[in-house]
């Protein structure tokens, strides 16, 4: 059984018993120590685990053998015993001697967020190339934690012989079947990257606009994806509800056909074997023609996401002065009591680069959907087109693809002015050519 598991006295199977610890810095930043701590909770929720207990233990100064002061380490203890728990979650980095130090001191199991969160991303992973990139991420971080009593390799994989404190020999012999594996799962990314790549070089051929959604975890991505596309993409009040990328088509005033992808969602501290593993997958975010960052505008901590988002997006080379134009949609605007609701409106008065949306009640949408449009259609020219008044399919091609300014008749003709990108016009000549 899993450790995120936990079999009752009645015979059913629930999440297991957690306890969940802050081990605060006293660094600051935009985040308070609570607000740290609820989004570990979240995480810890996100895979279905029985949070008894949490705690903030301020750190001083780490202590290389345990992170925690020998007091605090009791104290921890006590609690675990206290509420009987399966696992305690550190909300902050441990190394391999501390984790095992931890579970040794506390006789449970410890994980720590890295960890936590690549187990979040394992359980979620639907598609091949996802779950081949949390697998590649989750071995490069046990690859240097052979220590350990106990991993996720043992309990999913069948083990590499970790447990009962193995040897020196068998530890080397543990990370050259991890490299092995690796390597052997890096060539079947390789692949699929390349099939991925292939599809979006085929897009990039069509004259079809590409739209990339971005947000920190929770932020109502799905749920703007589903407003707008009309689709069932999970949407739930779940961090990382959404791992695997999703790819829908939609219509934008003027813009017939455009591509909309739905891509995870971000998360403080995020795991830098997540960063690299997934950047096949956020390459859809490199490639887009056009950037829409969904904030939970209502979230007390929404500007301390805002900077983990475009600090991510640098990594993987998305956005900035060279990359796609980035459109914040400020989201959950529902929430929002009337006076920081004016606050906010007043806000995106003063920027061209922010629309606010209730992605759940439908406010705004039509206000991003034109945004967008004008944003994609910034290159086209007005033309003027002389058809027959008969010609209704050629009337409603124009209709669908470009943005109508003005329509004449005069006797059986029919002269539009309407604005049309340089592609969309040789398509319509064309079409008007066969």
């Amino acid at each position: 059984m899993s450790v995120f598991q936990r079999q009752e006295d009645d015979g059913v199977t629930r999440g297991a018993r957690a306890l969940v610890i802050l081990p605060d810095f006293g660094k600051g930043g935009l985040r308070s120590a609570d607000a740290r701590l609820e989004e570990a909770v979240g995480l810890a929720a996100a895979i279905g685990l029985d949070v008894r207990d949490t705690a903030v233990f301020r750190i001083r100064a780490a202590k290389p053998a345990t992170l925690f002061g020998s007091g605090q380490v009791d104290n921890i203890r006590a609690s675990a015993k206290a509420y009987d728990v399966d696992v305690v979650i550190v909300d902050g980095t441990l190394t391999a001697v501390q984790q095992n130090n931890l579970e040794k001191s506390l006789d449970t199991k410890v994980i720590d967020r890295t960890g936590l969160i690549l187990e979040i991303f394992g359980e979620r992973a639907a598609s091949a190339e996802g779950r081949l990139q949390v697998e590649i991420a989750h071995l490069d971080y046990q690859a240097g934690r052979l220590v350990r009593s106990w991993t996720h390799l043992e309990r999913q994989r069948g083990g590499f012989g970790f447990l009962g404190g193995p040897g020196e020999t068998q530890i080397e012999a543990d990370r050259r079947m991890i490299r092995d594996r690796m390597a052997k799962l890096r060539r079947e990314l390789a692949d699929l990257s390349r099939t991925r790549k292939l599809h979006r070089d085929r897009r990039t051929r069509a004259p079809w606009p590409t739209i990339a959604l971005v947000g920190y975890t929770n932020a109502g991505k799905s749920s703007l994806f589903n407003r707008l596309t009309g689709a069932s993409v999970m949407a739930e009040d779940l961090l990382f509800a959404t791992l695997d990328p999703t790819m829908r088509q939609i219509s934008l005033p003027g813009i017939e056909k455009a591509i909309l992808s739905d891509t995870v969602g971000f998360v403080s501290e995020l795991p830098t074997q997540l960063v690299a593993a997934f950047h096949a997958t956020l390459e859809e975010v490199i490639d887009a023609d056009i950037i829409i960052h969904v904030r939970d505008i209502a979230h007390p901590d929404t500007e301390a996401q805002r900077e983990d988002v475009v600090r991510v997006m640098a990594e993987i080379g998305a956005g900035g002065e060279e990359g796609a134009p980035v459109i914040e949609a400020w989201n959950k605007i529902d929430l929002l009591d009337p006076e920081t609701r004016e606050m906010r409106i007043s806000e995106a008065k003063r920027r061209t680069d922010v629309i606010l949306i209730s992605a759940l009640t439908g406010e705004g949408i039509e206000a991003l959907r034109k945004h967008l449009s004008d944003h994609l259609t910034q290159a086209h020219r007005t033309r003027q087109i002389e058809l027959d008044i008969s010609d209704g399919a050629g009337i409603a091609w124009l209709h669908a693809n470009g943005a109508v300014e003005e329509e004449k008749l005069e006797k059986d003709r029919l002269k539009i002015r309407v604005r049309l990108s340089d592609v969309d016009f040789a398509r319509f000549q064309a079409r008007s050519s066969s």
